[in-house]
């Protein structure tokens, strides 16, 4: 007896970009989802260090988000958080570098959620100070691929989407233990919406 094709379950397919935003270089890395099960769709790099002014490594890195977004059509955006660090010019052209990544998510209305270094690396490896090798090496296992460890912008674009997964469908644990702060407990009192 044949499945009536109408009354088969049709499993939703969830597209996650990933971006870990850079000056210089910054990575992407796109995962599909479906049925829990992740995929790699693609990833790499945009290379800003050949462009003479800031304007134009801005515009490139715009355009190129942009044009993954029109292409994919990725149903969320997960982007690396800022971190503090003892150069503010740093500092400065990073967040311009965040913010036109945004921007040219919100022109497409696509969400955007940022994850904290720290919380990314634990995420996938278990280890908040992983390297960006064991980072790479675990990203290739997850997703089952063979991942170039010479991108590290672009396998750790691919954290940021796993990670953004992983948070988006846990099922938060409540024990009675005290927990230190970034643990589960915390997860959980800052996401009171996400239990069940």
């Amino acid at each position: 007896m044949r499945a009536d094709p109408k009354s088969v379950p049709v499993i939703p397919e969830k597209i996650i970009l990933g971006i870990d935003p850079g000056t210089q270089i910054a990575g992407y890395g796109l995962i599909s989802v479906k049925g829990g099960v992740m995929s790699m769709i693609q990833y790499g790099v945009v290379e800003l260090n050949k462009y003479s002014t800031y304007q134009l490594k801005l515009q490139k890195l715009f355009d190129t988000i942009l044009r993954l977004i029109d292409e994919y059509h990725p149903d969320e955006m997960a982007i690396e958080d800022p971190f503090f660090g003892k150069n503010v010019q740093s500092m400065l052209k990073l967040g311009r570098a965040q913010g036109v990544v945004m921007a040219a998510a919100l022109s497409r209305n696509i969400p955007i959620v940022e994850y904290a270094p720290r919380r990314i690396k634990q995420s996938v490896t278990g280890n908040g100070n992983a390297t960006k090798d064991q980072v790479s090496h675990m990203v290739s296992h997850l997703l089952r691929e063979d991942l170039q460890p010479k991108f590290f912008d672009a396998t750790d674009a691919l954290a940021i989407a796993v990670c953004h997964h992983f948070h988006e469908n846990a099922i938060p644990v409540v024990s009675n233990k005290k927990t230190k702060k970034g643990a589960w407990g915390a997860f959980v009192s800052e996401n009171n919406d996400r239990i069940l």
